[in-house]
C-alpha cells in the first residue's frame, strides 16, 4: 500500500475543504505523489453561465467554466505541484469511484461534514459512500479532527486493530507510516466484552480475556517485527479509541475497513462512529 502514489482530492470549495489542504500538500510532497483534483458538479453549474437553459451550448459552457474553476483552484493552492484536474457532471460518490478505478488512485483524502437526513447525518453522504463502496485507502477528517494550523507532518501515529488478518495490515501500514515520517507509534486493541446480565458475570473473566488479547497483540507486534507502545482496552469501540488516541496526542489514526456491506451495516458500522469522534484524521486501509 505504501507509498501512496497517485493521490485523489475531491473538492467543493467547502470551508471543510479548504481545512485539510494543508495535509493534502504535504502527502503529495511526503510520497512525492500525483495528485489529482476533481469536482463533482450538478445543476447548480447552470448559475455561473449566462446562457439560456434551452441552449445548445450551455453543458459545453457550464463543464468547462467548473474545468477553469478547479484549475484555478490548483493553481491557487498547489502552486509548483502539477495536477491533473477533472470537473464531471454528476454525484459526488460515483464520480469518485469512477477516476479512481480510471486513473489507479491509491489513496483519496477528504473531509467529512454531513448535509441532509439519514447516512448524511453520520458522516456526510459523499464521504459514506467512499468509505463503503472505495478499495483504495481513504483519509478523512471532521473539522475539528482537522485541526486549523496543522501542516499534515505526523508525529504520533496510532494504529487500531483486532485479533484478524486485517489487523496486521494495519499494524504493517501504520508502522510503515510512522518510520516515513519519523513519528511514534502506538497501537490498540479494543476489547469489545459481551454486556454483564443477571444470568452471566463476565467481571469475573474479564481480567483473564484482556490478558489473553494482550498476549496475542504481542505474538502478532512480533511476528511483523513492530515495535511500539501498545494495549488492551475495554469498552465502546469509538470512544475508548478516542481517549487512547487523545491520550497519546495521536494525529494520525489508522483502521482497518472491515464494514458490512447491509443496509443497517453501512449506517451503524463502527468505522463511522471512529471517524466522527476522532481527536484526529482517520487513515482507513
Amino acid at each position: 500500500m505504501l507509498p501512496f502514489r497517485k493521490i485523489l482530492f475531491p473538492i467543493d470549495y467547502s470551508d471543510a475543504c479548504q481545512a485539510i489542504i494543508p495535509h493534502v500538500k504535504n502527502a503529495v510532497k511526503h510520497f512525492n505523489a500525483q495528485l489529482t483534483l476533481v469536482h463533482a458538479y450538478g445543476p447548480e453549474g447552470l448559475s455561473f453561465v449566462d446562457l439560456p437553459i434551452s441552449s445548445p451550448d450551455l453543458p459545453k459552457q457550464v463543464r468547462e467554466f467548473e474545468q477553469l474553476r478547479v484549475s484555478d483552484f490548483a493553481q491557487e493552492h498547489f502552486p509548483g505541484i502539477q495536477a491533473q484536474c477533472y470537473a464531471e457532471l454528476g454525484e459526488a460518490g460515483s464520480v469518485i469511484h469512477d477516476i479512481v478505478k480510471r486513473d489507479g488512485c491509491d489513496l483519496v483524502m477528504l473531509p467529512t461534514h454531513g448535509r441532509g437526513p439519514v447516512r448524511r447525518l453520520m458522516l456526510g453522504s459523499v464521504t459514506t459512500k467512499v468509505l463503503h463502496d472505495i478499495g483504495c485507502a481513504v483519509w478523512t477528517a471532521t473539522s475539528t479532527a482537522a485541526k486549523a494550523g496543522h501542516d499534515g507532518k505526523y508525529t504520533s501515529v496510532v494504529a487500531a486493530v483486532d485479533d484478524s488478518q486485517e489487523g496486521l495490515s494495519v499494524m504493517k501500514a501504520a508502522d510503515a507510516l510512522a518510520k516515513s515520517y519519523g513519528a511514534k507509534l502506538g497501537v490498540v486493541n479494543v476489547l469489545g466484552l459481551p454486556p454483564m446480565t443477571m444470568e452471566i458475570d463476565y467481571a469475573s473473566i474479564k481480567n483473564d480475556l484482556v490478558l489473553s488479547a494482550q498476549k496475542r497483540l504481542r505474538e502478532s507486534m512480533a511476528s511483523i517485527d513492530v515495535v511500539a507502545t501498545h494495549a488492551v482496552v475495554e469498552g465502546n469501540i469509538a470512544n475508548s479509541l478516542h481517549d487512547w488516541a487523545a491520550s497519546h496526542d495521536a494525529d494520525l489514526l489508522v483502521v482497518g475497513r472491515g464494514h458490512a456491506h447491509d443496509a443497517l451495516g453501512r449506517v451503524w458500522s463502527n468505522l463511522y462512529s471512529i471517524v466522527r469522534g476522532s481527536p484526529c484524521p482517520v487513515l482507513s486501509i
